[in-house]
């Protein structure tokens, strides 16, 4: 099983990234793990036309490479003024569901503060619409972001000395996610192979959802 997750924010060095590291290094129930921060690649606005995804200097064709890949992904988006990001936005548009299409996705909204349900909500009621990706019950919000999985976690190793309670919660309720994700992408890859082996009757008309 592959897990592909990723980081939006537009800023380098972002909350999102570091949230983002430790997720790749707990999630040791898959095969592969792969982090791809969107502010690092070179995506054009998608305006409707699928050509416009390989323009000149477009990064997607290495993206798409690494979607067809994954049985899984993390979404991870800061909260700006109660919305996701418009990197993961533009990401959602771009991708087809001949690569997404009933893979689960984990949402996780990162803040400084102590909101964070807005871009959830945002994301579950209309991002998946066309690219079929299957958004599992249990999305994170990660609270106060600066203040938690500091520092990051390097292989294997947690050097943090003590933990409170607030951040030992957090960092399980991350691993139960994280395990919950992986039993929804090995049921998922049957459903997968159904498609493939056993389609619907003009499945392909029905390609984009309501």
């Amino acid at each position: 099983m592959n897990l592909l997750i990723i980081s939006s924010s537009q800023r380098k060095a972002s909350q999102s990234a570091k949230v983002a590291r430790h997720i790749k290094v707990i999630s040791q129930q898959f095969s592969h793990v792969d982090h791809i921060d969107l502010c690092d690649y070179q995506l054009p606005f998608w305006d409707g036309n699928n050509a416009s995804k390989y323009v000149a200097n477009s990064t997607w064709p290495e993206i798409e490479g690494k979607l067809k890949k994954a049985d899984a992904l993390v979404l991870i988006t800061p909260e700006w003024g109660g919305m996701a990001s418009p990197l993961l936005k533009n990401f959602l548009l771009m991708a087809d569901n001949q690569d997404t299409g009933h893979k689960p996705a984990l949402l996780v909204a990162v803040v400084s503060g102590i909101s964070g349900a807005y871009p959830i909500a945002e994301l579950k009621m209309n991002a998946m619409k066309n690219n079929k990706l299957v958004p599992i019950p249990d999305h994170l919000i990660i609270r106060n972001v600066e203040q938690v999985l500091n520092p990051v976690l390097t292989e294997n190793i947690d050097t943090t000395p003590d933990l409170n309670n607030r951040e030992q919660g957090l960092r399980e309720r991350i691993q139960y996610s994280i395990h919950t994700l992986y039993q929804y992408a090995q049921a998922l890859a049957w459903v997968r192979q159904q498609h493939q082996d056993s389609p619907y009757p003009k499945q392909q008309e029905y390609c984009y959802g309501m």
